[in-house]
C-alpha cells in the first residue's frame, strides 16, 4: 500500500525531474501536453471507466463510496480535475491535487461483498493498494494515447517510449515508484495486455450496475449518443464488453465509423481554442506571465473541470 510516506519520497524524486515551478511536471515540451490537450482524448473516457471498474476493488469503492450515480456530471468534473491538474497545473498544484487525492483515497477502504474473480468476499479492498493504483494509471495513460490515435497521426515507436517516460512520473503522482512500474513501453504493453486476460479483471455485478446506468440508465438526457456506446464497447477487449453485457451490432458498428469519419475529416480543422482542452490553454496563459486565464478558457474550464480555473481553488 501507498502510505504518505511513500507518497512524499515519489513526489520528492518527481520535484527533481519536473520541468519547473511554474511549467509543472510535464511542460510545454512533452508528449504527455502534445496528447492530453486535445479534446479528442474524450473518445476514450468511458473506455477508462469501464476498464477501471472491471478490477473489482474499484468497481466496490464506487459502489460504496461514490456519488457517481447521484452526480455523474461531478463526478466527470472531479476526476478530469484531479487528471489535468496534475499534467496541466504549476508544480506547486499538481503536488497538491496529488496530496489530496491520497488522502481521498485512503479513507476508501472496504470489504468485498461478493466473490469475483481472485477477490472473495469478505477480503479488504483498499483504494491506495499498489497493484490497483498501478490498473487505474495504466487505464489513464493508454486510453488517452489510443484515443488520440484514433483520430490524429499515432506516435512513433520512439515517441512510444519517450511518452512512456513521461508516464512514470505521472505515475509517482499516485505514489508509485519506478519499481512498481514497467521500464518501457513494451513492458507496459506487455502488462495492459496480460491484465487484459487476467482474472484480475473481472466485471462484477456492482461494476455492471454502474455501467448501465451510465451508458444506458434512466437519464436519457445523460445518456450518451449510440456511436459513443458504440466506440466505446469496441475499443474494450472482447471478454470485458461480453462481461459488461455490451452489444457491438452492426448498426453500432456502423454508426461509429460514421462519426469517427466526421471527426477525423473536421476535427484537425478546429482552431486551437475550440480544439485544446481549457486546463491546457489555462498553463499556456500562465507560462506567459498572465495572472489569471481569459473569459473563454474560463468557459472551456468550466465544461472540463466543473471551475472557472484550475489553479485557483473556490
Amino acid at each position: 500500500m501507498v502510505a504518505e510516506k511513500d507518497l512524499e519520497e515519489s513526489l520528492d524524486t518527481l520535484r527533481a525531474n519536473a520541468a519547473g515551478p511554474v511549467a509543472g511536471v510535464f511542460g510545454p515540451a512533452s508528449l504527455t501536453w502534445q496528447i492530453d490537450r486535445e479534446a479528442v482524448i474524450f473518445l476514450g473516457a468511458g473506455r477508462a471507466l469501464l476498464l477501471q471498474l472491471a478490477h473489482p476493488w474499484v468497481a466496490a469503492a464506487i459502489a460504496e463510496h461514490s456519488r457517481t450515480l447521484a452526480d455523474p456530471i461531478g463526478r466527470f468534473h472531479r476526476t478530469f480535475d484531479i487528471v489535468f491538474t496534475m499534467v496541466f497545473g504549476s508544480l506547486d498544484r499538481a503536488l497538491l491535487s496529488s496530496r489530496q487525492l491520497h488522502r481521498r483515497h485512503s479513507m476508501i477502504v472496504g470489504e468485498m461483498p461478493e466473490t469475483v474473480g481472485p477477490f472473495v468476499a469478505g477480503s479488504r479492498y483498499c483504494a491506495n493498494d499498489i497493484p490497483a493504483l498501478r490498473w487505474v494509471h495504466a487505464t489513464l495513460v493508454e486510453t488517452a494515447l489510443m484515443a488520440h490515435d484514433l483520430v490524429l497521426p499515432p506516435l512513433s515507436a520512439e515517441e512510444r517510449d519517450r511518452y512512456w517516460c513521461e508516464a512514470r512520473l505521472y505515475g509517482a503522482l499516485f505514489g508509485l515508484t519506478g519499481d512498481d512500474l514497467p521500464a518501457n513501453w513494451s513492458g507496459f504493453a506487455a502488462y495492459t495486455a496480460a491484465m487484459a486476460q487476467s482474472e484480475t479483471l473481472t466485471v462484477s455485478s456492482a461494476a455492471r450496475e454502474i455501467a448501465t446506468q451510465i451508458f444506458t440508465g434512466a437519464r436519457p438526457w445523460l445518456r450518451p449518443p449510440r456511436w459513443y456506446r458504440a466506440l466505446t464497447a469496441s475499443m474494450l477487449p472482447e471478454r470485458l464488453r461480453v462481461g459488461f453485457g455490451f452489444e457491438l451490432d452492426a448498426r453500432g458498428i456502423r454508426s461509429a465509423d460514421n462519426a469517427l469519419r466526421w471527426i477525423r475529416r473536421t476535427y484537425p480543422k478546429l482552431p486551437d481554442r475550440l480544439r485544446y482542452v481549457g486546463p491546457y490553454q489555462e498553463a499556456q496563459a500562465r507560462l506567459r506571465g498572465e495572472l489569471q486565464p481569459d473569459w473563454m478558457t474560463r468557459c472551456l474550464n468550466r465544461a472540463w473541470i466543473g471551475r472557472s480555473q484550475m489553479d485557483v481553488r473556490r
